[in-house]
């Protein structure tokens, strides 16, 4: 989990994030906006990579303004910056503007240390956001994301939830999430197991995946697999959502490597090339019929209809049609 420094002020006038976990930088991110906009619903985020970053473009966006309003800027991937715009933020930590937040994310390691030096020399707030590669940390990460959403779970349950999700930190989190919203009281063993027993074989994401790869039989038989194993039907209807929005999104997006990609859509880099290769036979209509569909399978597992897994067949069904729309037209 994020660890920060003793003074704690999400508007501080520099917030340094250190590390390579996407998820914990993207929240260091989200807390300064949060911040940011109770203070001043107005404010303007600007939120730019190390190579939008121009010399003279960190003069010009936090120049005083006629209407002095609250600005938080955004630099991903610091340590790249060229070495005139690291001069621009040097000379900036000297003198930061008010009504301004500046918020580096910095991979940490040697490259681009003299910026990190020279904002921590600053006094910038600083959130360590490390790579979660210790299955303690894992576990300990999904301890506070329990107790962060004011629930309980026994160490057992936290144990065999890292066990079924792994190292995945936006799996763990939506996780967490999923069993919060769906159970009441505290969490135990037999409730994660009974979501996530058969993960390995035949989980909801594996559902997902054959179903926009266009392999309906092969769909059909993980989602009965998942539910004979006691998957619950809601987590199956939010990875189809989860694939289908994912296909949308990269559908519609600009072209670029897929660490680009990745910073525009929330996605993992491994996650941009796994859609890439799934999103081949789709077409702008065929991601709207299946949107219906998961929605449609949505209501009807959760209370909308009388069979919640006939519902989610004719879900699968429609989105593996969907996913060869464009080779029949």
């Amino acid at each position: 989990m994020a660890r920060k420094n003793a003074e704690d002020d999400p508007l501080a006038p520099v917030t340094l994030a250190v590390g390579q976990e996407d998820l914990l930088l993207d929240r260091a991110v989200r807390d300064v906006v949060v911040a940011a906009r109770a203070a001043d619903a107005d404010t303007d985020v600007r939120d730019l990579t190390a190579e939008q970053l121009q010399p003279g473009t960190l003069a010009e966006l936090t120049s005083p303004s006629l209407f002095a309003e609250r600005k938080v800027v955004v630099v991903r991937g610091a340590q790249d910056l060229s070495a005139d715009s690291v001069k621009d933020v040097k000379a900036y930590l000297g003198a930061p503007a008010e009504e301004i937040t500046l918020v580096l994310l910095h991979a940490g390691g040697a490259k681009g240390k003299a910026l990190l030096d020279a904002a921590r020399k600053a006094g910038a707030r600083e959130v360590a956001c490390p790579k979660m590669t210790k299955p303690a940390d894992r576990l300990a990460f999904v301890r506070q994301e329990f107790r962060a959403l004011g629930r309980s779970a026994t160490p057992e349950a936290c144990q065999v939830l890292v066990d079924a999700i792994g190292s995945d930190l936006r799996e763990l989190a939506s996780a967490v999430t999923q069993l919060v919203a769906d159970i009441e009281g505290t969490i135990d063993e037999a409730v994660v197991g009974r979501y996530y027993t058969g993960r390995a074989e035949a989980s909801s994401f594996t559902v997902a995946d054959r179903a926009v790869e266009g392999r309906t039989a092969e769909a059909l038989e993980a989602l009965r697999w998942s539910l004979s194993t006691g998957v619950a039907p809601v987590l199956i209807t939010s990875a189809l959502a989860q694939g289908v929005r994912a296909i949308g999104k990269l559908s519609s997006a600009r072209g670029g490597r897929p660490a680009d990609l990745a910073r525009e859509l929330g996605m993992p880099p491994w996650k941009i090339d796994r859609v890439r290769q799934q999103m081949r036979g789709w077409t702008p209509d065929g991601v709207s019929v299946a949107l219906r569909a998961v929605a449609e399978a949505d209501a009807g597992v959760k209370g909308g209809g009388d069979d919640p897994e006939y519902a989610l067949e004719k879900a699968v069904v429609t989105i593996a049609r969907a996913a060869r729309s464009r080779g029949r037209g």
